[in-house]
């Protein structure tokens, strides 16, 4: 499932950062990995722009922007073995508005299979999630989450994105954020997992 970007010229990004307020669940983990991204990305010349959907949005300037975007970075918390309901809202109104832009049916007019009806098939992806849940919960048949891995979890998410064409990057966890918390390592892995998977 996972590609890695070996054209240079794809330059435009865009930082979705689905984040939902809690008492719980400030956000700085996703807000300091939204900054650590937009700063190493515009050193290395990418345009970037960035979305934080608790701050509020316009559903077609969302929609330009992903329009705009060759990658598309969503910086997300996994809320109860899902995504927050504001992430989840945002996905809906810029997706379901998007028809004509994004994607044009669901694949069957031309005579293809379902969940072939993209418009757009050379923009990427990457989920960048953190989590409480360990790292030894995942791909481990006697562990919570019976052997399935971090994107097998949300492989649903993933298939949105491939019924509109995108073609997915590999994925970044951050386990234990508030059990455990390093954020300072958490960086510095996210930095090297950037540079390796956007080629920089």
């Amino acid at each position: 499932m996972n590609l890695k970007i070996m054209d240079k010229t794809m330059k435009n990004i865009l930082i979705v950062n689905g984040h939902e307020y809690y008492e719980i669940a400030h956000g700085k983990y996703n807000s300091t990995l939204v900054d650590t991204a937009k700063t190493l990305l515009e050193k290395e010349h990418f345009d970037v722009k960035t979305t934080i959907i608790q701050n509020g949005y316009d559903n077609e300037e969302e929609i330009n922007k992903f329009l705009w975007a060759d990658i598309i970075i969503f910086q997300f918390p996994k809320y109860w073995m899902s995504i927050p309901a504001a992430f989840k809202e945002y996905l809906d109104n810029t997706l379901s508005n998007s028809y004509g832009k994004l994607y044009a049916h669901d694949g069957r007019k031309d005579g293809r299979k379902y969940g072939h009806g993209g418009l757009i098939t050379d923009k990427k992806y990457m989920f960048s999630i953190t989590m409480n849940a360990p790292k030894e919960a995942f791909d481990d048949i006697n562990e919570f989450f019976e052997g399935k891995s971090v994107d097998e979890l949300f492989l649903w998410l993933h298939k949105a994105f491939q019924f509109l064409g995108f073609k997915p990057l590999k994925t970044f966890i951050c386990h234990d954020v508030m059990t455990k918390p390093n954020i300072q390592e958490d960086k510095d892995r996210f930095i090297k997992h950037l540079q390796t998977t956007l080629n920089i």
